[in-house]
């Protein structure tokens, strides 16, 4: 038995091909969206994907302003975060979140399913955020994607 062809062939810099696609978030559940946004930063969706590289597409996130929560969600559930002086603990919820920056809203919830290491803050780099259709990303010729196809 030849016990070379059992090799694992692992990505490289030089062998990863990265894309750049557009993903309209009309109408989407903002948890679902980003899943799916997070493996497709990832690379997950690739034969070649590899843990510990950036092999992950660029991805561009439209009509951000559009996203839903299912249930109470806008007004029960709350984020806090803290400045790191005493009684600095701050929370604010999905809608107060929303009706000032639509897009923070998207990238809070793709950054959290990102890991939480250099790689990560690397991948979350690849993401763009627009609350309108429209995107300075036009130079790079984006493939329009829908996300209920991939599977």
């Amino acid at each position: 038995m030849d016990t070379l062809s059992y090799k694992t062939n692992s990505a490289t810099p030089a062998t990863i091909q990265k894309e750049w696609l557009v993903v309209d978030a009309s109408d989407m559940i903002l948890g679902r969206l980003g899943s799916e946004v997070a493996k497709l930063l990832r690379g997950k969706h690739k034969p070649n994907y590899t843990p510990n590289l950036d092999c992950g597409d660029n991805v561009i996130i439209v009509n951000a302003d559009k996203v839903k929560l299912s249930g109470k969600k806008w007004d029960d559930r709350v984020f806090f975060y803290h400045s790191g002086y005493p009684g600095g603990q701050r929370e604010v919820t999905p809608a107060m979140l929303f009706a000032k920056s639509p897009e923070r809203l998207v990238e809070r919830t793709v950054k959290g399913m990102l890991p939480k290491t250099k790689l990560g803050r690397k991948l979350f780099g690849n993401l763009f955020v627009y609350a309108g259709p429209e995107h300075k990303q036009e130079a790079q010729q984006p493939r329009v994607i829908e996300l209920n196809k991939i599977k």
